[in-house]
């Protein structure tokens, strides 16, 4: 399938552009962009990000690993103070953190590494080197019917360059 390719000057035309391609059914496109864009991020996909699930996954997983692993050492190796219990849940909650805090971040990593596809083996056959200085790009893989119609869309929008990387 060919991909037509955009390249823009402003990011408001290509949060335009985006938002035009997704609402007549376009999704495989990909945006690139020399800086994070707000604008372009709510039209590209305005879903909060899948990581989140990890680190919530990685503190409940780290304060269920913390609470447990001291209460097993207490009552596997037991020191009587005193008529005190051995397991006693408030000393064992610093523990809980730090390891609530420890696999929060290291699933938080796993997860940016997952859900951004990182890290790439190969670029893109629509990316160009003039994208990561001051230009934007939008990369649109489309069917050979609709080629006309997405280049037309995307001049629309003030791209100032319109070309077919593959077919």
């Amino acid at each position: 399938m060919p991909t037509l390719v955009g390249i823009f000057d402003t990011p408001n035309g290509v949060a335009e552009a985006v938002a035009r391609l997704k609402g007549r059914g376009f999704s495989k496109l990909e945006v690139y962009s020399p800086a994070p864009f707000e604008e372009i991020e709510l039209a590209v996909d305005p879903k909060p990000s899948k990581v989140r699930i990890f680190t919530l996954v990685g503190g409940l997983l780290g304060v269920v690993t913390g609470y447990a692993l001291t209460i097993w050492m207490s009552l596997d190796w037991p020191i009587v103070i005193g008529g005190k219990p051995f397991a006693s849940i408030p000393p064992y909650t610093v523990i809980a953190f730090e390891l609530t805090i420890l696999f929060g971040g290291i699933f938080t990593l796993i997860g940016l590494l997952a859900v951004g596809r990182l890290p790439a083996i190969k670029l893109d056959p629509g990316y160009s080197a003039r994208f990561s200085g001051e230009e934007f790009g939008v990369a649109v893989e489309v069917s050979e019917r609709d080629v006309a119609e997405v280049d037309g869309l995307l001049r629309s929008h003030a791209a100032k360059e319109v070309t077919l990387v593959a077919a």
